[in-house]
């Protein structure tokens, strides 16, 4: 049976509300994530660090990473795990850097014993301001953290998945891979790239039975607010006087964000991460809009699946496409 097949079959079998029939459901009483490794970057704070625990409580045997080891975040991360007895386990990973994906990943495997089930690219950073004040500098740490990590680790994990048949890619974007607001940096634009990479892999992974969920959370208090600001404020003390007078009230702002006015709980990510991963395969979404206030992209969500099936749903790739989005 081919992998388009398999999903057929159980998307049908859900449809019908059949889904404790179908073969590799988890059982009510066994852990859902239990036997599975996750492999999960950016876990210094936030939805990283949460998720490593979450998953962790859900039975799955996690590799949590962070850049910068030793610091006092994986202590305090490894800590929480020894006092609840959770198979978690830190490895330093960089994902800007090819040299500590290569190496990590390697490193992962072993822990794990074979091939990752389960990849969550979650590191990435932010900045403010114009796109004209988005200098090099800017440019290029933003595109290589929010874009080309994922894709670093994309690539260092596919092949054990490949050789399994089987996997599961979460790429962390935003609302603001869909919609946009002013005065974001490149943030948008690197969110935009992760959303179509991701689409694309979707896509192109289906004969291989991997697949890509793209979590699209709404603002939320967690440290990303803390270090967007950070950078921010670096960017705003390499202007020139005039690159500043051409954006006064956008420049002010740089470096001001405040989000920790935001009540969401984070939460709400990790748990709609593991919900996902526990389903069966071949029934997970694309794409999960996270957040209890407004999601604006949904609405782009679903009349960018309509024009993707009507301009490719016929042709050769066709199948692959309505296996992702039907």
């Amino acid at each position: 049976m081919s992998a388009i097949e398999r999903r057929t079959i159980l998307k049908t079998a859900i449809a019908a509300g059949a889904a404790a029939a179908v073969p590799g459901a988890a059982s009510a009483n066994a852990k859902p994530l239990a036997g599975k490794s996750a492999l999960i970057t950016g876990c210094s704070s936030g939805f990283g660090y949460l998720a490593a625990l979450h998953l962790a409580r859900e039975g799955a045997k996690v590799i949590a990473t962070m850049r910068g080891l030793p610091r006092k975040e994986a202590d305090e991360l490894k800590a929480e795990a020894t006092k609840e007895k959770l198979d978690l386990h830190i490895v330093e990973i960089d994902v800007t850097s090819d040299e500590q994906v290569a190496q990590g990943v390697a490193e992962a495997e072993r822990i794990a014993g074979g091939p990752i089930d389960i990849l969550i690219n979650n590191a990435g950073v932010g900045y403010a301001g114009p796109i004209e004040l988005q200098d090099m500098a800017a440019t290029k740490l933003i595109f290589d953290t929010n874009v080309y990590g994922p894709h670093r680790m994309a690539r260092a994990v596919l092949p054990g998945m490949r050789k399994a048949k089987r996997g599961l890619i979460f790429n962390i974007s935003s609302q603001l891979g869909r919609v946009i607001t002013p005065s974001s940096g490149h943030y948008s634009p690197t969110k935009f790239a992760l959303e179509a990479m991701s689409e694309a892999m979707a896509y192109e992974l289906v004969p291989h039975n991997i697949e890509v969920c793209v979590i699209q959370p709404g603002g939320y208090p967690t440290k990303v607010w803390v270090n967007r600001n950070e950078l921010a404020s670096e960017l705003k003390a390499r202007l020139t006087a005039d690159e500043a007078a051409a954006y006064p009230a956008l420049v002010d702002r740089m470096g001001k964000e405040d989000g920790t006015r935001r009540t969401a709980d984070p939460m709400d990510i990790p748990r709609a991460i593991a919900e996902i991963a526990a389903m069966p395969a071949g029934t997970r979404p694309l794409r999960r809009a996270v957040h209890p206030g407004p999601k604006p992209q949904e609405a782009i969500n679903r009349v960018s699946a309509e024009a993707q099936i009507a301009m490719l749903g016929n042709s050769p790739v066709g199948p692959w496409v309505k296996a992702v989005l039907d």
